[in-house]
């Protein structure tokens, strides 16, 4: 009788492990499969996709992030970090570090191949340009200047500097927002307009990546570089 119950007892709790063991499997599987279908599809455009979008369509205003949009900054932003911080982030809060980044560090910067198709393209168009950036202001800059002169910009608008991109892009009536992190894309969201997310180089220092299409919006192949 006591075999009888224990073999009774040792039963039900294998079959209570088992039973844990199945519940645990179905709760991944339920997850991973629930997660996967929570993720948006990507609304991947090419630059003849954007044209064709823009065809017959009246000139306009169109704003371009800088850094890692419009230029490949990273030597200059990996540059500010050993001197002034190395290790850490912190060179991005010293004013010392701004004022060498606004001031000369971008003749270290390449052009992204992206960015000079689009601008020409919109500048084909008679399309207004500006660039917005979230650096910071400093009392003199040669932003504007050298993207005048990489991109061949006759009358260039000066560059604006702010965190408040989106009241920028109110402010100054931008109809398409081209940027490459998911603040620049929130941006055009808040202010209601297009927003086109620009992919990030491979070795980009600005980390960690963000998720392409995470925020519906659309993104530009082969933008990289």
């Amino acid at each position: 009788m006591r075999k009888a119950l224990l073999f009774s007892i040792e039963g039900k709790r294998s079959m209570s492990k088992r039973l844990a063991f199945v519940y645990l499997l179905l709760s991944v599987l339920f997850f991973c499969c629930s997660t996967g279908q929570e993720k948006p599809e990507i609304r991947w455009v090419t630059m003849e996709d954007i044209v064709s979008s823009l065809e017959n369509q009246q000139p306009m205003r169109v704003g371009f992030d800088v850094d890692d949009t419009t230029l490949f900054s990273s030597p200059g932003y990996y540059y500010g970090q050993q001197k002034y911080s190395p290790g850490s982030n912190n060179y991005l809060e010293m004013e010392e570090f701004w004022n060498e980044m606004n001031n000369g560090l971008d003749e270290f910067s390449l052009p992204k191949e992206c960015a000079r198709r689009l601008i020409e393209f919109h500048k084909n168009r008679g399309d207004a340009i500006y660039f917005i950036t979230a650096r910071w202001k400093t009392e003199t800059e040669t932003v504007t200047e050298l993207l005048a002169k990489i991109f061949n910009l006759d009358d260039i608008n000066d560059v604006i500097f702010t965190n408040l991109k989106s009241k920028a892009i109110l402010a100054n009536n931008i109809q398409i927002f081209y940027g490459d992190s998911d603040g620049d894309i929130r941006a055009a969201i808040e202010a209601g307009i297009r927003g086109v997310r620009i992919m990030r180089a491979g070795n980009s220092t600005h980390r960690p990546y963000p998720e392409y299409g995470s925020l519906g919006e659309e993104v530009l192949v082969g933008s990289g570089f």
